[in-house]
């Protein structure tokens, strides 16, 4: 998780970007899902509100989820619709850590 103490601005973990798909790859799809834990609580903490992330496991509920990140993605990002993140991220889902660590990692430089 990214370090920040009181009054500090919060700062994302910088990823290495072949670092995560590896551990991707070599776990069988579970660190993807240990890495939307902490992007998560990295965008909430940059001002997103997405949701538990309990509501990934739910059928149905984890469409609404992944709107949710992709809307606090746009948010936090400043950048393209919340929809136009959604429906990359639901169909390409594969290119999705590249693009949320990619900009994370420009927030954690800058910050």
């Amino acid at each position: 998780m990214g370090a920040t103490t009181p009054g500090q601005k919060k700062v994302p973990e910088k990823r290495s970007l072949l670092k995560v798909y590896a551990l991707i790859f070599l776990t069988f799809g579970v660190y993807f899902y240990l890495w939307l834990v902490w992007t998560k609580r990295e965008l909430n903490a940059l001002g997103a509100r997405i949701p538990t992330c309990w509501l990934i496991i739910i059928p149905i509920a984890n469409i609404y989820w992944l709107y949710k990140y992709a809307e606090g993605f746009a948010q936090v990002t400043k950048k393209e619709s919340a929809v136009l993140y959604f429906l990359v991220f639901w169909l390409f889902t594969i290119v999705m850590p590249a693009i949320v660590q990619s900009e994370l990692n420009k927030i954690a430089e800058e910050g």
